[in-house]
Parts: structure tokens; sequence; C-alpha cells
């Protein structure tokens, strides 16, 4: 291993934003391509739903046993072979001829990205120093947002002069170059002064032994993370699926109307994940005191989303716009430290499968939810779902504070 006091771990970062960019983008590019995609082929809105739900079904499997294998193997090959296999997969849609193969091909593509998010947070524990975590951390989960962003109008754009079929071939293209970048910068690791003082204050982190994953799921810690993100990852995959169609049948906006705007709450997301990282490492730095540093910067973003829950009584579009990017403010302030406090716990062996673990919670509660939420809209309105996204990040903070009353390194044997 190469000591290097000058170790540019900002690039690694940097690769990180990448990776995360190009998941959303791949995921994404199928809402837009679909418009195209139905011209050609038969497909109908209960055959979409079924290849959505193919992407969601792997991809719950795959947080938790993309984060395990990471743990295992490391972030070097466990995202190489991530960002590989989802950008493979991509381009395997463009050989699609029929709902089938799209649903085989989504699944794969979630197989793949399942590993993308728990990667990503290995890699900023094995490759940047612990008081840069949370800066890290927002600026790695930060590129989701850009791939939110960008895919829309990359998307158009691509259909306009290629064809649906080359989109695919396009935006998977992008995963080979990444790979290629991200395997020559990480094929030596060096080490700064600082993670060498993080290695000697960490202590026994080390450990190459294998997690329990039976004494894992005991853990208070780790079913308290779980919890939170099955309550609250419904919220967010509610404003991803539901949000235009709510502008457009509550508020009769124009689908292109809602295409020119929906771009904002994203990049207020975006902008979150980087500050909420930022003002808590410097908290942090100031205070030497990580659980006021990660609760500082929670508790600020749980109270930002209270007043969603006021968005069914608002007759503005522009007003609702203006909550909606403080809803994705605060989801990014909240995200960032809620999965660097994981790691300020569990540390560099363990923090994946907990990562991994949370995220498959989440993705489940919204695969079961998603038909309750159409049923709440079609038999009442969507009042009760916007009362529900106004209180729960509150509650989850609560939950937080009661059993987890400090952030700190676990001392209890998970191996």
């Amino acid at each position: 291993m190469l000591k290097n006091s000058n170790f540019p771990y900002w690039i690694i970062v940097s690769m990180l934003l990448l990776a995360t960019s190009l998941s959303f983008l791949d995921r994404q590019v199928l809402s837009v391509s679909i418009l195209k995609i139905k011209e050609d082929l038969t497909i109908s809105d209960i055959d979409y739903g079924f290849i959505n739900a193919g992407f969601l079904v792997s991809y719950a499997i795959m947080f938790t046993l993309g984060g395990i294998l990471i743990d295992r193997y490391g972030s070097r090959l466990g995202l190489a072979v991530s960002v590989g296999f989802w950008s493979f997969a991509t381009l395997l849609h463009s050989l699609s001829t029929s709902v089938f193969h799209f649903g085989i091909f989504r699944f794969l593509l979630g197989v793949g990205e399942g590993g993308c998010f728990p990667g990503a947070i290995k890699a900023v524990i094995e490759w940047v120093p612990k008081r840069k975590h949370a800066l890290a951390n927002g600026i790695a989960i930060g590129g989701s947002a850009i791939g939110a962003v960008v895919a829309p109008p990359l998307s158009v754009y691509l259909l306009g002069v290629a064809g649906w079929r080359a989109v695919f071939l396009i935006t998977g293209g992008f995963g080979f170059i990444w790979l290629i970048a991200w395997l020559f910068f990480t094929r030596r690791k060096g080490e700064s002064a600082d993670m060498l003082t993080d290695k000697v204050i960490a202590g026994n982190d080390n450990t190459k032994d294998k997690v329990r994953f039976g004494v894992l799921l005991k853990n208070k810690e780790v079913r308290v993370f779980v919890a939170i993100r099955f309550i609250l990852d419904p919220i967010f995959y509610f404003y991803m699926f539901w949000i235009p169609k709510y502008l457009n049948e509550v508020h009769a906006l124009s689908l292109e109307s809602i295409g020119k705007i929906l771009w904002m709450p994203f990049l207020a997301l975006g902008m979150a994940n980087v500050l909420g990282g930022w003002v808590s490492d410097i908290v942090f730095s100031r205070t030497a005191n990580v659980n006021f540093s990660r609760k500082l910067v929670m508790g600020i973003a749980a109270a930002l989303t209270i007043p969603i829950a006021f968005v069914g009584i608002l007759h503005s579009y522009v007003l609702i716009l203006a909550l909606m990017a403080l809803a994705f403010f605060a989801h990014g302030l909240w995200i960032t430290n809620y999965i660097t406090s994981i790691s300020d716990i569990f540390g560099k062996n363990v923090t994946s499968t907990v990562v991994g673990l949370s995220g498959s919670a989440g993705a489940l509660s919204s695969l079961v939810l998603n038909p309750i939420i159409g049923l709440v809209v079609m038999k009442f309105s969507y009042n009760p779902l916007w009362l529900y996204a106004g209180i729960m990040y509150p509650m989850a903070f609560l939950l937080l504070l009661k059993f987890i009353p400090r952030i700190e390194v676990l001392k209890k044997q998970l191996f």
C-alpha cells in the first residue's frame, strides 16, 4: 500500500459523484424513452408497471446483498462490478423487442445498481479522512440529483438525433468509460496523514473477520436505522412517482410545464447533500462531537419538512413547487448525515451492510405502499399523503434521539 501524505482523495470522491449520477441517469432514461418506445412496441401502462417492478424487486434485494459483498471485498472491486454490470444491463435495453425483454433487463439493472450507494459509502470510509466523511458522503450522494436533473434533457436530445435504442447504447457506454477511469485511479491506495491518524484512533476497526449476519440483525442500532428508512423512503418515492401526476390532475399543469420546472427540487436536493455534509464536518471539527454535529443537521432537516403537511390546502403551484424544493432540500440534509452516522457507528467493515439493509427496507416498503398510495388518492385525496410527509421526519428524528442517544463507535462485538 502506497503511503502518500498528499494522496488526492477528492479524485475518488469525484468518481463516486459520477457513479451515483450514472446510477440515476441509467434508471431514468426509460421514463423519457418510453414515449418513443411505445411507438415501436406495444406496451400498456400495466406492462410499464411490470417493467418498473422488475427493477424495484432486484434493487431491494441487491441493496443488502451488494452491501454485504462490498464489505467483504472492498469498494474498488465492488463498485467496478456494480457499475460494469448495470452498464451492460443498460446496453441490453437496446435489444429489447418485447415487454418481457424490458422486464428482464430492468431486473438486471436493479441487480447492478443495488451495490452503488453501499459501495460509495464504503469508498468514502476507505479513502477519505474521517473529519471529511460527511462532506465526502454529501458529494457522493449528490450525484444522484445530478443524474436526475440531466436525464430528461439528455434523453430528449438523444431521442431526437439517434432514436431510443441508441439512447441506451450511449448511456450504457458512459458506465464503461467510468469503469476504466475507476480502475486506473484506484490501482494504488494512498494514505494521508489524517487517515493514518484515523487508523490509530479506530484501533481494532481493521479486523478482517466476517460479520455475523444474525448478530447484526439483533443489534438495536441496526434496527433503528432500518426502521427509519422503512418509514421515510416511501415519502421520497411518493415525491418522485406522484408529483407530476398531482400537478397535472389537481393543478392542471401540462406535461410540458411540469417538465420545465421539475428539475428545481432535484437541484435543491443536490445542493443540500453537499451543504449538509459541509456544515456537519465544520461543526465536528470545531466541537469534536460527532453526535452533536450529525444530529444538529438532521434536526434542522426534520423541522424543515413540517410545512409539507400543508401542501394540500395550497392553490398556487408556485408555492407548491417552493415547498417541494424545501422538502428535497431537507431530505438532502437528512440523508447525508443519516448515512454518515451509520459509518460513524459501524466503521469500515460493517457500514455497507447496514446501509444495504436500510436501503432494502426502504425499497421494500415503497414497493408495498405504492399501491396503497394509489388507493388513498383514488378513495380520498392527496391530503393524507402530504400530512404523512410533513410529520414523519420529525417522528423519525425523535426515534433516533430515543434509541440512539449517542452517535459513537459501536463497542459491541459483531464478529
